[in-house]
């Protein structure tokens, strides 16, 4: 059996997952850990922290076959793959370069499309090839929705996200408090608070962007279409919309799973 370290470097997160080439491809990742994005890392420091979080898991140097990354933060991925490199002797693939891009991919200029969005497309794809076409909705730093038909990545649309959409309103605005982003009602209430206004403002609100945004890029595609979530705030969003057909809270790191696995065949 291979294993595989699995890096998903975003712009608020460094999400990482464990991963082996058993299993059927719709199974997997797997045991998961996020590490802040934006703070002063160096080589060292990462690599500690990666042999603290995997040396839990009895996991260390010379226990992986390789770590594939795909990042959104140029200047911190060589820094994690020399960390990789020292800490755990296996070498490191980055998407889209080191691995087939597995789909077409019909952008204007083909690289100017973020790693993060092409690898989730073809992660959506990989495990819903039924469907003449698919949706995928990442609400991460932006809110990011990316439309597959076929074979093809079409391309989409980029939306603020729920986490910087708060930060925003909560530092610009004194009396406004910061709230947990989770509603506790299928329909959005009437604050009596502020809090309620705000959570439910922003969840509903949320849902609602999806909901419409959905439906019209629908018009625009071969059906039938599957709408998929993604990222850590998929879940609430999901939880009160009536639009998203799964959610795959970690399809970033599923696709770097998957697009291993067709590379080495």
């Amino acid at each position: 059996m291979e294993r595989i370290l699995l890096a998903d470097i975003g712009n608020t997160c460094i999400k990482l997952g464990l991963a082996d080439d058993s299993g059927p491809e719709g199974v997997g990742p797997f045991r998961t850990w996020s590490l802040p994005t934006r703070m002063p890392h160096t080589r060292d420091s990462l690599g500690l922290a990666l042999i603290g979080l995997l040396g839990r898991e009895g996991l260390g140097e010379g226990d992986f076959s390789a770590c594939a990354i795909c990042s959104v933060v140029p200047d911190l991925t060589p820094i994690l793959r020399d960390a990789v490199r020292l800490y755990l002797s296996c070498p490191v693939l980055n998407y889209p370069d080191d691995f087939p891009p597995g789909l077409e991919n019909r952008y204007d200029q083909p690289t100017q499309v973020g790693a993060d969005r092409l690898l989730a497309a073809f992660a959506a794809r990989t495990l819903f090839p039924e469907p003449a076409s698919l949706i995928s909705v990442d609400f991460g730093t932006a809110t990011t929705f990316d439309c597959v038909t076929g074979q093809a990545y079409l391309g989409g649309l980029i939306c603020p996200g729920v986490l910087s959409s708060h930060g925003a309103l909560a530092s610009g605005t004194a009396k406004l408090p910061r709230i947990s982003l989770e509603a506790d009602a299928d329909a959005p209430l009437i604050g009596s608070n502020t809090s309620t206004s705000m959570r439910h403002g922003f969840v509903f609100g949320f849902a609602a962007m999806t909901e419409g945004l959905c439906a019209r890029l629908k018009k625009q595609l071969p059906g039938p279409c599957l709408v998929l979530g993604t990222g850590g705030f998929a879940p609430a969003i999901a939880a009160v919309s009536s639009c998203i057909d799964h959610v795959r809270p970690d399809l970033i790191l599923e696709g770097l799973r998957l697009a291993w696995k067709s590379g080495r065949r």
